[in-house]
């Protein structure tokens, strides 16, 4: 247990709420909500004045991740072991305060980014959908009326998108060394990350497994229009119900992987080692130059075959290929190394 948990149970054994605590510390009874929140620590003074309020050591209060952290190396634990190694690397400090900072501010962050890009899978619905109304007889509009305005609204999503992803990217900018750099978290970080971590496996597990699920159903429904066949129509909007069964897919992955990517980065766990972390700073060059030509790529075929319902289908390909790429680079990498030392 954290602190904070250890507050609460001490509390309530002894049957005081918050605010009689509070008169006990000489605090108010804010003071000590935020302590039972993880949104402060106690300092040195009050601490020992609680470990004397409740007939417990500090050692009790305080040694619960020291502890923690000494059986996971027992243990061979290897998030443990890689935060040991090397002695000569640089660490930042992050603190409660910051860490906290941090997590919130991704939560707010999440949906709006998950929305943005959802609104970029979307934004060819409208020229779709407008495209197939003015091939039908006695329509007002024209095609060329349908091209103009569907790619007025289309460009005006993705500047819509592009402006969030602006805006929460220089909010996000500030917490950057959470990718690149290696962490030393202060007292109560790791707990907090850990408990949260843990309490939102489980949603992120679903969210990735129905995104992923939606992604793949998606052109069952188009498909099945064309087996009985459908006119024209009805596949365009067949289409859009693609689009939009893709959109909603990416939004749930996009929004849960970056909560739970939070807690990863916080724990340098998962893609977040430090091992994976000094391999993506050799690969930032590439990664740069790899999805800038992915996008060029993407929006010429689609803005060519103008088949958005099919072109979407570059990105995870490219996402895959992403990681032979990486793996390519690394192993050049090691042998122009050893090549070297020879």
């Amino acid at each position: 247990m954290i602190l904070a948990e250890k507050v609460i149970q001490l509390r309530k054994q002894n049957g005081w709420s918050q605010e009689e605590l509070a008169v006990k510390c000489g605090v108010s009874r804010q003071s000590v909500s935020k302590w039972e929140s993880t949104a402060s620590i106690p300092d040195l003074e009050r601490i020992i004045k609680l470990s004397e309020i409740f007939g417990v050591s500090t050692d009790y209060l305080l040694k619960d991740e020291l502890e923690d952290a000494l059986q996971g190396a027992e243990s061979g634990c290897p998030a443990e072991a890689e935060r040991t190694e090397p002695e000569e690397e640089a660490f930042r400090s992050v603190s409660l305060e910051e860490a906290n900072r941090y997590m919130e501010l991704v939560r707010y962050s999440a949906g709006r980014i998950a929305g943005a890009v959802s609104l970029c899978i979307l934004s060819p619905v409208p020229l779709i959908l407008l495209g197939g109304v003015s091939e039908c007889q006695g329509s007002p509009i024209t095609e060329d009326m349908a091209g103009g305005i569907g790619t007025t609204i289309l460009l005006l999503m993705v500047a819509a998108a592009v402006s969030v992803f602006i805006l929460i990217g220089m909010k996000l900018d500030s917490f950057q060394y959470m990718e690149t750099e290696c962490l030393s978290l202060q007292y109560g970080v790791a707990g907090i990350a850990e408990r949260k971590r843990d309490s939102f496996e489980a949603s992120f597990k679903k969210c990735m497994a129905a995104g992923v699920a939606l992604c793949i159903i998606s052109v069952v429904p188009l498909m099945l229009a064309a087996a009985a066949g459908a006119s024209e129509m009805t596949m365009l909007y067949g289409t859009g119900l693609v689009l939009a069964l893709v959109s909603f897919g990416v939004y749930l992955m996009v929004w849960s992987g970056m909560i739970f990517g939070s807690y990863q980065k916080l724990l340098e766990e998962g893609d977040y080692t430090r091992k994976k972390k000094r391999e993506k700073q050799k690969n930032q060059n590439l990664s740069k130059v790899y999805w800038c030509t992915v996008t060029a790529i993407y929006l010429g075929i689609s803005f060519w075959s103008m088949e958005w319902g099919i072109s979407w289908a570059i990105w995870p390909c490219a996402g895959v290929l992403y990681a032979a790429v990486c793996g390519i680079a690394a192993m050049i990498r090691e042998y122009s190394a050893a090549k070297k030392n020879l």
